[in-house]
């Protein structure tokens, strides 16, 4: 259960993780608690399955990356091993399950055409990947999205 607490750290860590040497201890300040305690907790909401992921989202096309999201049709007796083998790529950035033929899509940021394809070579061979549809990027639409748990 989330206290309070929990709710005002989960709200802040969104969007307000401020731009510092420290950043946590910074936050933990504007908290009225330690570094130490936020940090704790954090980490307990990880291991409890309250966050997923933490990290920066950066222009990866001014960083001169490319960008796809990819579809998989993945028999359903497999897709955990697929999920599992995709995230073993620095590339892919997150997949998810989809209700549908198409049952696991995944984003993919590469340096070149040849990662790219190298990683859609492999990934469609995996045991149990049926198809394998490359939609690349052709427009960014950005999308913020922030649960206000209050």
């Amino acid at each position: 259960m989330l206290t309070e607490e929990d709710k005002t750290l989960l709200n802040a860590v969104q969007g307000d993780l401020p731009i510092a040497s420290h950043p946590f201890a910074a936050l933990a300040e504007q908290l009225a608690t330690d570094e130490e305690t936020l940090l704790t907790r954090l980490r307990a909401l990880m291991a409890a399955g309250y966050v997923r992921r933490m990290g920066a989202y950066f222009q990866s096309e001014a960083l001169g990356y490319q960008g796809s999201l990819v579809a998989l049709e993945v028999e359903p007796a497999r897709l955990e091993e697929v999920a599992a083998a995709v995230n073993r790529y620095p590339a892919v950035t997150h997949n998810y399950e989809r209700n549908g033929a198409l049952n696991l899509w995944f984003t993919l940021q590469v340096a070149s055409d040849r990662e790219r394809e190298d990683v859609l070579t492999a990934v469609a061979a995996l045991p149990g990947v049926r198809r394998c549809l490359n939609l690349p990027s052709e427009k960014k639409y950005k999308i913020c999205v922030q649960f206000d748990l209050h």
